[in-house]
């Protein structure tokens, strides 16, 4: 892929993505026998895990999210109050109602209550396998994971969205760990490591 910069990339990867999808058929993730392990591992040292309702052709992290309230981890959902607020996480179980965030995704009511995830599971564009990411350019999670360093960060993608190199800002934090539909990788500074 000869991409020059971050918003040449955002597009392809859409693409990609995209068409992966269509072609296959898929929504949700699903979690291979070889992951269990580690996802169950890095689920069961969390006190409270934060997660996301998917737009589009996103990974649909359901599963994980089951996997996450049978261990008795209350999920918590990200939530905009305005387009540039920083993301606050409120308590959701599947199946609650949502509404309509400002950036156009579902999100707990705003009557839900307010807590601290210590590991957040995002969504991504793009990826590469020293943890980098690239999301939809609006710097949400890059604020939110600022704001909570010592929080696990977990990525759900399609394989298809891997790319050797993302161009990485000084601002931009590494994940412990990505989840695809075809394995779970452990960047070298993942602090999940053994997991």
């Amino acid at each position: 892929m000869s991409v020059q910069t971050k918003a040449e990339l955002r597009s392809e990867l859409r693409k990609i993505r995209q068409a992966f999808v269509k072609e296959r058929l898929l929504k949700t993730i699903p979690i291979a026998e070889t992951v269990i392990h580690p996802l169950n591992r890095a689920l069961a040292g969390a006190r409270v895990v934060a997660s996301y309702l998917p737009v589009g052709s996103e990974a649909d992290p359901h599963d994980v999210m089951a996997l996450a309230q049978n261990l008795g981890k209350p999920l918590v959902l990200p939530c905009l109050t305005a387009r540039e607020a920083p993301l606050v996480f409120r308590f959701w179980t599947m199946g609650d109602p949502t509404e309509t965030a400002p950036g156009g995704f579902q999100q707990p009511l705003s009557s839900q209550m307010i807590l601290e995830p210590d590991l957040i599971i995002l969504p991504m564009l793009g990826f590469d396998h020293q943890g980098n990411r690239i999301g939809q350019g609006a710097g949400h999670y890059d604020r939110a994971l600022e704001l909570r360093p010592s929080a696990l960060r977990i990525g759900i993608a399609w394989s298809v969205q891997e790319v050797y190199a993302i161009p990485a800002d000084p601002w931009d934090v590494p994940l412990d760990a990505i989840l695809t539909e075809a394995e779970w990788i452990l960047p070298a500074a993942s602090r999940l490591k053994g997991a």
